[in-house]
């Protein structure tokens, strides 16, 4: 198991407009390694991320590389050959080929007026091929449904070939074979790239699947930090959520499975 640190935040403070949303936390990104963030809606996870690719100043606690220097002391080019982020949702630009838009990703790697980058078609050309989109490398991104979108943004940051790789809610508008491929991409960038993952997930079991650590967030704090196993008990789930979540370990794979019980479910239980 890795131990070497990629990217960490620690005693982070994040808040917006004087109000504090993320209070103390501490996370740690491993190369090798796919940390998954969860946590209910306004918890706080995606501010969380969101500090660790330097797009929210902490109010107090410190981002840093993996050899301690923090991060807002890099200049920003620096930063963007080390981690790059998967946003929610981006701008979408009108008649641009899907090919220019996941060239976006080599902009760290270009001088003023876009100079030469050697290492720029073959990065393009390995990102489309990763994420299933080099056949409508021509296609205008206006014109893509929302899951093809969000592969090609993905196909932009594997471009931009960093050694950190964050995504916040990455199979948004993905069908569920698209959400396992995306999601087996990761695991793989991870395995035979020791790249270090963050991802913000809401699918529990999906993160069960293919984290390595999971760090569950609520009201803003940190709550837990371990494996699947550690971070996503019944206990911390339920009083998370606010809702009784029954977990179990699948007995052929040894994967941890959730299930939300409500009213409903309770019926159709006592029924069978």
């Amino acid at each position: 198991m890795p131990t070497e640190t990629a990217l960490s935040g620690t005693d982070l403070r994040l808040g917006y407009g004087g109000g504090t949303v993320i209070d103390g936390a501490c996370i740690t990104l491993t190369p090798g390694m796919v940390t998954a963030l969860v946590g209910p809606n306004g918890s706080g996870k995606s501010t969380l991320l969101r500090a660790l690719a330097r797009l929210h100043k902490p109010e107090a606690g410190a981002v840093r590389l993996g050899d301690g220097t923090p991060a807002a002391d890099l200049p920003a080019r620096d930063f963007a050959r080390q981690v790059t982020l998967l946003a929610q949702s981006r701008p979408t630009p009108t008649g641009v080929r899907v090919r220019d838009v996941v060239g976006y990703g080599r902009h760290p790697y270009r001088g003023r007026w876009r100079a030469a980058d050697p290492g720029g078609e073959p990065a393009i050309a390995r990102a489309m091929e990763l994420t299933g989109v080099a056949a409508m490398a021509d296609r205008a991104v206006d014109e893509l449904s929302g899951g093809e979108l969000q592969r090609v943004w993905l196909a932009t940051c594997l471009a931009q070939d960093t050694g950190v790789l964050l995504l916040d809610e990455p199979t948004t508008f993905l069908d569920l074979r698209y959400q396992v491929e995306l999601l087996e991409l990761v695991r793989d960038l991870a395995d035979q790239h020791q790249v270090a993952v963050g991802v913000v997930l809401h699918d529990l079991n999906q993160a069960a699947e293919i984290a390595d650590r999971v760090v569950l967030v609520h009201a803003g704090r940190v709550r837990a930090d371990g494996t699947p196993a550690e971070a996503l008990t019944e206990d911390l789930l339920t009083q998370a959520y606010g809702i009784r979540i029954e977990v179990t370990t699948d007995p052929r794979t040894g994967t941890v499975r959730t299930r939300p019980v409500g009213r409903h479910t309770r019926n159709a239980h006592a029924t069978t």
